[in-house]
């Protein structure tokens, strides 16, 4: 893998607008809670520091990764965010259950948003093993909750933009 030393978290560069405006909410699996939690650290830090209001990030848990897509559309219909993250991480195990989870959350998460057009952002680990998923949640490998936090901001921006390309004469 050419990125095995690379921090995959690095926007150094990056245009990412003023989020002052936006309303991101974030769902994270309580199972693994040590990687989660790191995950959610990590795209608090990165949403607040791109401008949004502590108070226009919505905070909720479900008990595992699995259960991310439902909550993510529990808030979406509650709520009405901006974008959600979903945050949560699915290690291998010797049996199949690994690839069910990881397949399920992913096609839950994307058909959500195209099914609302607002973007929920996959934001789920999935590794060989615990260190890894370590390595992915603020380690060497930089932390996937950044990324996370980038992507709402940038998905969110880009319907913004196109929005209001779509009233302007062309």
């Amino acid at each position: 893998m050419a990125s095995k030393k690379k921090n995959l978290s690095s926007f150094e560069g990056a245009s990412v607008t003023d989020a002052g405006e936006m309303r991101i909410g974030i769902v994270t699996a309580a199972w693994n809670k040590e990687v989660t939690g790191s995950l959610l650290r990590g795209a608090i830090k990165t949403l607040e520091a791109e401008g949004v209001d502590r108070k226009d990030i919505l905070l909720y848990e479900v008990p595992g990764s699995f259960e991310l897509p439902q909550g993510a559309s529990f808030l979406i219909e509650s709520l009405q965010p901006d974008a959600v993250i979903c945050l949560g991480c699915v290690i291998q195990g010797e049996t199949r259950h690994f690839e069910f989870i990881s397949h399920s959350v992913a096609d839950g998460c994307m058909n959500l948003s195209l099914k609302t057009n607002i973007p929920v952002i996959f934001g789920v680990l999935t590794t060989d093993n615990h260190e890894q998923a370590i390595q992915r949640a603020g380690g060497i490998h930089g932390n996937k909750g950044d990324e996370a936090a980038y992507t709402a901001i940038q998905m969110v921006n880009m319907k913004r933009m196109l929005k209001k390309k779509k009233g302007q004469p062309s």
